[in-house]
């Protein structure tokens, strides 16, 4: 594996649909278990040796800007120096991620798409890793980019079974419901993000259109889309609701995301 190999994180959405915690805070650092949504996706990938991290900002960035800038005092002992400033950390009884952070202001009202392009002088490999600021999975990152590397093509996308947010019931002949399932998996493929792009994508992007509604889309018709199959566990934090469910199987000990 490259180790300079960069995983982009779309972080710039407003999160309009959880705006009880986006009014204050980009959706990124909504917190599961006490830590930001972002630190857990990227624990997922430093957990495969993926510690190159591109973030592309937006609404609310410097507050993500602030958070790891401040994470060195917030996580260990340290000394400060009233008069001079300077403080002296302790980093022996703690430790801290090794990641490499590339912070991007991609624009408040950028598109996925805008988020991307704007971020092509940072990526120096033939191909990165790309995800979006809200979702977890307890996915096998080496597994995509093997499965990516495989097929040969310019981008792959994880396809992942949603949820279904309503309850789903099954009916006999005399139309009587005889069995009803609240959460259930839904047979059809959605993506789920955690995608692998050749530097070819960039060719392909508007940076006035969303990603997947303009080069994804312009990809597959040539038949340089491919799709990695996931069945594992996969969560957006798309609402409020999701907000709550996650922290649920946090405090539970249901994360099944916390491959680290």
């Amino acid at each position: 594996m490259d180790e300079n190999i960069p995983v982009v994180i779309l972080c710039g959405g407003m999160g309009t649909r959880l705006r009880e915690q986006t009014e204050f805070m980009p959706k990124p650092l909504v917190e599961v278990g006490g830590k930001p949504i972002l630190w857990h996706i990227m624990k997922i990938y430093s957990a495969y040796g993926y510690n190159n991290f591109i973030l592309c900002l937006g609404y609310k960035g410097n507050m993500i800007k602030d958070y790891f800038h401040d994470l060195a005092t917030k996580t260990h002992d340290f000394e400060l120096r009233m008069k001079s400033g300077e403080i002296k950390i302790n980093r022996d009884k703690n430790s801290v991620e090794d990641w490499r952070i590339t912070f991007v202001d991609t624009g408040m009202d950028a598109t996925t798409g805008g988020r991307i392009k704007k971020i092509e002088p940072y990526i120096k490999t033939d191909y990165f890793l790309c995800t979006y600021g809200d979702g977890v999975a307890d996915i096998n990152i080496m597994e995509i980019v093997d499965f990516h590397r495989s097929k040969g093509k310019i981008a792959t996308v994880t396809g992942v079974h949603p949820h279904s947010k309503y309850g789903v019931m099954e009916l006999d002949k005399d139309d009587i419901v005889f069995h009803f399932t609240e959460k259930s998996l839904l047979e059809s493929w959605v993506n789920g993000g955690f995608f692998v792009f050749n530097k070819d994508i960039f060719k392909f992007i508007d940076e006035d259109l969303p990603l997947e509604q303009d080069a994804l889309p312009k990809i597959s018709e040539k038949k340089e889309l491919a799709m990695f199959k996931f069945s594992g566990t996969w969560y957006c934090m798309d609402t409020y609701k999701d907000y709550l469910d996650l922290n649920k199987m946090w405090e539970e000990g249901n994360a099944k995301w916390k491959v680290w």
